[in-house]
């Protein structure tokens, strides 16, 4: 009888320790995809993101003597230069930003010189 009662308390523990590791991996399953790259963050207002190798939004429409600042949200490394290269950011590393003030009204054309397919336009008005 002495036996029977010490299988089954091992028998308890495994399947405790059996539950608590199914649990321990839902969670971290349920965790890693709510930070997958395809959840773009909100931008701040007057504020651009760039992620997914992308500036969101592509135009960014501002009044006269605002602030732009674009973050990035990517893993890698990018920048923001105006086509005319009236501004340029120098290289803006993952999770830092860069901030510009437009002072005058016109269009601003800008892209990304490590990526020129990605593009990007501040109108100021």
């Amino acid at each position: 009888m002495h036996f029977k009662i010490r299988t089954m308390k091992n028998i308890n523990r495994v399947t405790v320790l059996a539950s608590l590791s199914l649990l321990c991996f839902i969670a971290f399953f349920a965790c890693s995809k709510g930070s997958s790259t395809n959840n773009t963050p909100a931008p701040s207002p007057n504020g651009v993101s760039i992620v997914n190798m992308s500036f969101s939004p592509g135009t960014i429409t501002v009044s006269v003597g605002t602030t732009v600042k674009w973050n990035n949200n990517d893993n890698m490394t990018h920048t923001v230069t105006a086509d005319d290269n009236s501004f340029d950011s120098g290289n803006i590393g993952a999770g830092s930003n860069f901030s510009r003030t437009f002072s005058v009204a016109g269009t601003y054309p800008y892209h990304c010189t490590i990526h020129p397919s990605m593009i990007g336009k501040v109108v100021v008005e």
